[in-house]
């Protein structure tokens, strides 16, 4: 049976009492991707990390890298900084995996369901995991699905594995409960100090994909990198969904 894993992250905060003009959008971004690629993906990232700390314990953290704080600190130093986006962007196009990813307009969201509505955390997760089930159709023999978050706190991962534990009850719009059995689907929650490179890698290719929505005539050599990994079917992409 092959293994599939589903690593998320999120980029922007899911709070709707406040919005960020400059960034009004909350966005989880899924990684999917067969365990023998992940196994590819894990040790492209760690001589990555090799190479430039001699320490695969180094975290990758989009903010901390687009800031040069912490560790990459190093990244002040221009050719340091360049030759580490050449091997980042040489990660991201040539491991085998695709991106599901679901972006909240916030503004939109509010006008249009108000402050008090569902998690759009939630709503998120929703869409990704529906997305998710429709790629694992197209592919022939038996697959199990694990999907993988990091961990935000004890009383938000609480309230995600309900609204998890309520899609396997019910199903969705979409999407029966059925589905979700045929593959196994489960959920696991890890912290960020237990180094999980796909999770690290969901984080490196959310923020781009954010930025794109909020400003998609801009030019983003980033997300040129990745928009070949968004799920795509029939000439459809369906790898980014835009709500409302």
């Amino acid at each position: 049976m092959a293994k599939y894993r589903l690593f998320l992250d999120e980029s922007g905060n899911h709070g709707l009492t406040e919005i960020n003009e400059d960034f009004p959008v909350f966005l989880l971004c899924g990684i999917i991707i067969e365990e023998e690629g992940y196994e590819k993906l894990r040790q492209s990232v760690n001589e990555l990390k090799n190479r430039f700390w001699a320490n695969i314990n180094v975290i990758l953290h989009s903010r901390d890298i687009r800031k040069c704080e912490k560790e990459f600190s190093i990244l002040f130093d221009l050719d340091v900084k360049k030759e580490f986006y050449e091997h980042i962007n040489e990660i991201v196009a040539n491991n085998n995996y695709t991106i599901i990813a679901t972006a909240i307009r916030k503004d939109r969201y509010i006008t249009k369901y108000g402050r008090l509505s569902n998690d759009v955390y939630e709503v998120c997760l929703s869409f990704i995991i529906e997305r998710a089930i429709f790629f694992l159709d197209d592919i022939k023999g038996k697959k199990e699905l694990e999907i993988v978050i990091e961990k935000r706190g004890k009383k938000e991962d609480k309230q995600l594995d309900e609204h998890f534990q309520r899609l396997l009850a019910r199903g969705t719009r979409y999407v029966n409960k059925d589905r979700f059995i045929a593959y196994n689907t489960k959920i696991i929650f890890k912290g960020k100090k237990e180094n999980i490179n796909g999770l690290q890698l969901a984080d490196l290719v959310a923020y781009p994909i954010a930025r794109y929505v909020i400003e998609p005539n801009r030019p983003s050599p980033a997300f040129d990198v990745l928009q070949c990994k968004l799920y795509t079917k029939n000439g459809n992409r369906y790898g980014l969904k835009i709500f409302p």
